[in-house]
């Protein structure tokens, strides 16, 4: 039973990490511009997200998803903001020489700031409560059995990051320092959009 769930979680967490959206953009850039680890920590910051919003579908933590949803607003807002500015620094940043050993500086803040920009789509936790809803994993669950379907989320969207970055790594050793300013400069311009597109959505 708790195998069966534990399964369909990973396939929830994969196909809800699937959709390249801002997330994905910023695990491919830094893969291609500071290597495959630092978009692994991209990766595990959104999955940690996922399976965040995962626990309150699961375990039915109604007072936290109805205060996310009173407060969707200020908090799209919020994320949007953040993805205008981080579009504008990623558009404006230097890339590191792909030859030269990438150090781990800065990957913590990195993880941080991706879960702080995933929890900012309240949204996802109602399709999480759809989905959980659509496959009969809806209320009932035991803990035990809720706990193996958010681990399942989220090795599900590990497992996606996971072979995003090492597909996008394939790429990185035929980029030269040009090619590189133009990937910063192409995901900034993307990341800037969707802080657009998030703010222009509560218009």
């Amino acid at each position: 039973m708790e195998l069966t769930i534990f399964l369909k979680g990973i396939a929830i967490g994969f196909a809800m990490a699937v959709p390249v959206g801002p997330i994905g953009i910023i695990c491919i850039r830094k893969t291609l511009t500071e290597g495959r680890l630092h978009g692994l920590v991209i990766g595990l910051g959104a999955a940690t997200a996922d399976m965040l919003y995962g626990c309150i579908a699961a375990f039915g933590l109604t007072i936290i998803s109805d205060t996310l949803n009173d407060q969707k607003i200020w908090i799209r807002l919020v994320g949007g903001a953040l993805l205008f500015f981080l579009g504008i620094r990623t558009f404006r940043a230097h890339p590191a020489d792909p030859k030269i050993p990438i150090k781990s500086k800065g990957m913590f803040r990195s993880y941080l700031t991706t879960i702080f920009l995933t929890l900012t789509n309240p949204m996802t936790i109602f399709a999480f409560i759809a989905i959980f809803a659509a496959l009969g994993l809806g209320n009932g669950l035991s803990y035990f059995s809720a706990a193996a379907l958010v681990v399942g989320v989220f090795i599900g969207s590990c497992l996606w990051f996971l072979l995003l970055s090492s597909g996008v790594t394939l790429f990185r050793n035929k980029l030269d320092l040009k090619g590189l300013r133009w990937v910063n400069k192409i995901a900034g311009v993307l990341i800037i959009i969707s802080g657009v597109i998030a703010i222009a959505s509560l218009l």
